[in-house]
């Protein structure tokens, strides 16, 4: 008898290059779980065809949106999403199943000579879409000219090799992701004087809510805790603010342990105030994982660390709102 073809795991991806990188990596460790193959579906979000400035546009679901219409239409099985894009609303058919562990969490300055960005010249061009980018900048470098772009990250850095840019702020997790190999020069920049973006560096698998038991413990096994506890109290503050996650605020948690250390900031678009808050909380973790979905665990002794997390967050985002941060907020 002619045995039978595993049927393969469908996962949606953007068609970018980072974002078939990221999938990629994905597709190959789950492979490897469930022992049945991964094939991408590449599928066009509004991100990919509207060309107009994210600053403009907002950018709540505006890559997420079509992806996850996608997924509850059965086009695909999961879904591989760059965190940092996601909206913090989960609609209620889908769940967050993995959340694989963080990559590099920061941002770079690219430039073609190595001048840090605050020593370069006066009238120099820094090229980025991110309002959050854009108010750091206006307040590390307040003489440099912010040109806002969009594209991917070899159009980018092209730019800057031509002369037509002197420096774009990307992320280090994409540049890693794509395996970007260029003679241009990196400035790492440290997160405690320049955070990022909530869940920056992460990634979310998603699938519907009641997809198969197996499939939801394959996904289950790529999920890392830490990563996870993170960037729900990093989400939690965005959510608490009632922003989208284009505002110009940054937030970046740490897991050590039991305790957590948060420091979040947001910015007044001009980049000339900003409200911040550095705290570290503990978290209870005596805990046992019973359920398969890596969405929570339910705990022997009544504590749930993602219900910690989220709470951590919460009370993050209104100390922050107390502090004045919706005076400088843009609302949707």
């Amino acid at each position: 008898m002619t045995a039978v073809a595993p049927v393969p795991i469908r996962l949606g991806t953007r068609r970018s290059a980072l974002a078939q990188a990221q999938s990629g990596h994905v597709a190959d460790a789950l492979s490897k779980i469930a022992g049945r193959p991964v094939e991408l579906v590449p599928i066009v979000s509004e991100g990919d065809t509207n060309r107009a400035s994210l600053s403009q546009i907002g950018g709540t679901g505006i890559f997420a949106n079509r992806l996850r219409e996608a997924l509850i239409a059965g086009e695909c099985d999961i879904l591989v999403h760059s965190l940092k894009d996601l909206p913090t609303a989960v609609p209620s058919e889908l769940v967050i199943a993995a959340t694989p562990p963080r990559a590099d969490a920061r941002d770079v300055v690219i430039t073609r000579g190595g001048t840090p960005l605050h020593e370069l010249r006066s009238g120099s061009t820094v090229g980025t879409g991110a309002p959050r980018r854009i108010a750091q900048v206006r307040r590390r470098a307040p003489h440099a000219q912010v040109v806002d772009i969009r594209g991917n990250v070899d159009s980018r850095l092209a730019r800057v090799k031509s002369g037509e840019l002197d420096a774009v702020i990307l992320a280090a997790a994409g540049l890693s992701r794509l395996g970007s190999d260029t003679k241009l020069h990196r400035e790492e920049l440290g997160l405690s004087e320049w955070p990022t973006a909530p869940g920056q560096g992460s990634l979310a698998v998603e699938t519907i809510a009641d997809a198969p038991a197996d499939l939801l413990a394959a996904l289950a096994e790529l999920d890392d805790e830490d990563t996870r506890i993170a960037v729900t109290v990093e989400r939690a503050i965005l959510a608490g603010l009632e922003v989208g996650c284009q505002a110009p605020m940054a937030a970046h948690a740490i897991v050590k342990g039991d305790s957590v250390r948060v420091r979040a900031v947001v910015y007044e678009p001009g980049g000339g105030r900003r409200i911040g808050l550095d705290v570290t909380e503990s978290l209870n973790r005596g805990y046992i994982r019973t359920n398969g979905s890596g969405n929570g665990a339910d705990a022997a002794d009544g504590a749930d660390p993602m219900r910690e997390a989220s709470d951590i967050g919460d009370s993050a985002a209104h100390r922050l709102l107390e502090q004045g941060a919706a005076d400088l907020l843009p609302r949707e």
